[in-house]
């Protein structure tokens, strides 16, 4: 993990990136674009109008549905790369997944890049690294090159998307009793992909992309308050307590497409799971893969949240 020095192939022509409207999609389209790349993007959408800009930048824009295997044949055509995003529909990945890879071994591609996630060992009680995992073992199957990209948690799930919340009730409930994570910038996990994409040397290798600082919640609640001036408490419970928050709220416990409940896109199974695998340290890692592989330094939690302190502030009662 983390080692950049094996052969690989060289610059791709053709880079197909499935989920391009996603947010992961855009900003990788956005930087793939900077760099001139827009002719040789290929980019897969159930939803073709909301990349109609895309289309305007000289990106080729393709209807393709996980669910419906046999769209992607035409959509992966004459792409040599894959930039597979993973899907949200957590605990039903695989099969989608599988109907993206199958495509791209039978029609060309030969390398595929995975927005895998960090630890997918079986130990891992995350219900993620299940999808995740076994979609890591067919693509090794598969006969194609592979790189994972196996991304931490995202800091701007918990900063950016449920921050405002825990700002504005003053409470930040976990289960984690303590674990440490090194939760890292999704635009960080961004350029990793895109580093990958356009420089060789990365075939059939995995990377564990994390931020620099392996820290606690309570920790990151410490830092919030001394930046935005809140009075957030952290309260410790169990899962069972986790469950009765998230019901309350009217999250799902199992996922739900394009669902968002007060700007939290997630259901309750997965939230929990990922809870009890920070409590018990199957998170607890930190590596320096993000500055091998970008050359510069993971962004941390704080340089987050002081990127953010305006937004962030307005949530704060009184």
């Amino acid at each position: 993990m983390g080692e950049c020095g094996a052969a690989g192939h060289g610059i791709v022509s053709r880079i197909v990136i499935t989920g391009a409207s996603g947010q992961y999609g855009r900003l990788a389209t956005d930087k793939l674009i900077a760099r001139g790349r827009a002719a040789d993007l290929i980019l897969i959408t159930r939803t073709p109008e909301k990349l109609a800009d895309r289309a305007a930048q000289g990106c080729a824009v393709r209807y393709g549905d996980f669910d419906k295997p046999e769209t992607l044949a035409d959509a992966v055509a004459g792409a040599e790369t894959m930039l597979l995003i993973s899907g949200t529909r957590v605990g039903a990945r695989v099969v989608q997944h599988k109907a993206a890879i199958d495509a791209a071994a039978a029609n060309g591609v030969r390398h595929i890049v995975y927005t895998s996630f960090v630890n997918v060992d079986a130990a891992n009680p995350a219900i993620v690294t299940i999808d995740h995992r076994e979609t890591e073992a067919l693509i090794k199957a598969s006969g194609m090159a592979w790189t994972m990209l196996r991304d931490a948690h995202y800091a701007d799930a918990m900063i950016l998307n449920a921050g405002p919340g825990f700002i504005a009730s003053g409470i930040w409930q976990t289960s984690t009793a303590g674990g440490r994570e090194a939760m890292v910038w999704r635009e960080d996990c961004v350029d990793c992909a895109v580093a990958v994409l356009t420089t060789p040397g990365h075939a059939n290798m995995a990377y564990a992309i994390t931020g620099p600082n392996r820290e606690t919640f309570g920790e990151v609640v410490a830092m919030m308050n001394a930046i935005l001036g809140s009075a957030i408490r952290l309260v410790e419970t169990d899962d069972a307590g986790m469950y009765a928050m998230f019901d309350a709220m009217g999250i799902p416990r199992e996922p739900v497409d394009d669902q968002s409940v007060g700007g939290i896109p997630w259901n309750s199974d997965d939230m929990v799971s990922f809870e009890r695998a920070i409590r018990e340290g199957h998170l607890d890692m930190c590596t320096d893969d993000v500055a091998r592989l970008t050359g510069r330094k993971a962004r941390s939690v704080q340089d987050l949240i002081e990127a953010h302190a305006a937004m962030l502030k307005s949530h704060v009662p009184g």
